[in-house]
């Protein structure tokens, strides 16, 4: 892979020494659980320690002629241009994009800040970049003509069509949005489209390794990209997953954490009918309950007495997802369908028309993103159950 990658955007934390939280649904209620932390126990250096080890990485994959796009916001973003000076090079820097947006909140002790700072590096001299361009109005008045200057016409009044500049006025993802995933620090869409179509083409890699709720991915695949992400969190990868289904993307995915002890208990139930005249059977899949062997302390202490109560009443409400692999013969889970849950609602039984047999596994991941595999070697009507 190494490069391979023609964009690069990463959207590390910000060093803000906070804790943020992604809200999700069980029931119609709204549950708190930690998303990520951006605390650090031994401070700046070990930050970036860890910011530029990635970079050194990434440039690595990038290709010869691509770019790569760091978002922060003022609490470091001085200290990452030096970084990314010394890793890519001084000659190297494209652009200091900055998107402005509007949001909730004030102080009486400095001005409000609502900016973000996306640096901009080539990987060489040479880099693709196609100008991208947007309106420059001219108040009411149709100004004087030049020649070979097209004038245009709105309600806002008459413009001409410019070059792009570095300052992107561009709303944040609302509440009500229809992207909105409910991840902390979200990115609007429009934010990663305008980044994707300025230095790439149809077919081209981009990746993401900080991915969250899965933006980058999900604003690529639309744009006929293909797509690389990855994230630490669990809640980021099966949030990211999630929105990708919901798309009908194609995609795979690899875990590299080792495996350990599954945080969820799930019972599945298999049905098997014969067919007459025939040596094909009908099996029937049932997501039967879902069990948490430990709550997580992430999840917010209010909330826990809520997750108990769903548990309790219908212990499905819990799940956010689960998929099927029907030939599941290598330990690779490779699904042939995904279920995922939209607008409160979750497909939770599933038959198929199958001949001969083979092992089957079935993967079901919670609203907190925990996962377990349930393999399934079926004889007959049973149930079965992760240990």
């Amino acid at each position: 892979m190494a490069g391979k990658i023609q964009m690069i955007y990463i959207d590390p934390p910000f060093f803000s020494k906070s804790n943020y939280d992604a809200v999700v649904k069980a029931a119609g209620t709204n549950i708190k659980h930690l998303a990520y932390g951006d605390k650090w126990e031994k401070g700046l250096s070990e930050y970036l320690k860890m910011l530029a080890v990635r970079l050194y990485l990434m440039k690595d994959l990038l290709a010869d002629d691509g770019l790569i796009w760091l978002h922060l916001d003022w609490h470091v973003v001085h200290y990452a241009k030096v970084l990314m000076d010394e890793i890519f090079g001084e000659k190297n820097f494209v652009n200091e994009i900055i998107w402005t947006y509007k949001s909730g909140g004030t102080s009486k002790k400095h001005f409000a800040r609502k900016h973000d700072t996306i640096l901009v590096y080539a990987k060489g001299p040479k880099y693709q970049f196609y100008p991208l361009r947007e309106k420059s109005y001219n108040r009411q008045f149709k100004p004087y003509r030049f020649k070979g200057v097209k004038e245009y016409k709105d309600e806002m009044g008459w413009y001409t069509m410019v070059n792009m500049k570095d300052v992107w006025n561009i709303d944040m993802v609302g509440r009500t949005s229809a992207e909105r995933t409910g991840y902390a620090t979200q990115k609007p869409e429009q934010l990663l489209s305008r980044m994707i179509e300025s230095c790439t083409r149809e077919g081209d890699i981009c990746a993401d390794f900080f991915c969250g709720s899965g933006t980058l991915p999900a604003t690529a695949g639309q744009m006929d990209r293909r797509f690389i992400a990855c994230d630490s969190g669990s809640l980021a990868i099966e949030s990211t997953i999630k929105r990708l289904a919901r798309q009908e993307e194609s995609f795979q995915v690899f875990d590299l954490k080792p495996n350990g002890k599954a945080k969820i208990d799930a019972v599945v139930e298999v049905r098997e009918e014969e067919i007459p005249s025939s040596d094909k059977r009908l099996l029937k899949l049932s997501l039967v309950s879902l069990k948490e062997r430990e709550l997580a302390r992430t999840v917010e202490k209010k909330s826990k007495d809520r997750v108990k109560q769903v548990l309790k009443d219908d212990s499905l409400q819990m799940v956010e997802g689960w998929s099927i692999d029907f030939h599941h013969t290598d330990g690779v889970h490779r699904p042939e369908v995904i279920f995922v849950r939209t607008k409160g609602e979750l497909t939770t039984s599933y038959e198929k028309i199958i001949a001969g047999k083979s092992p089957i596994c079935v993967k079901i991941v919670d609203i907190f993103g925990n996962v377990v595999f349930e393999r399934i070697e079926y004889e007959g009507n049973n149930e079965t159950e992760n240990r």
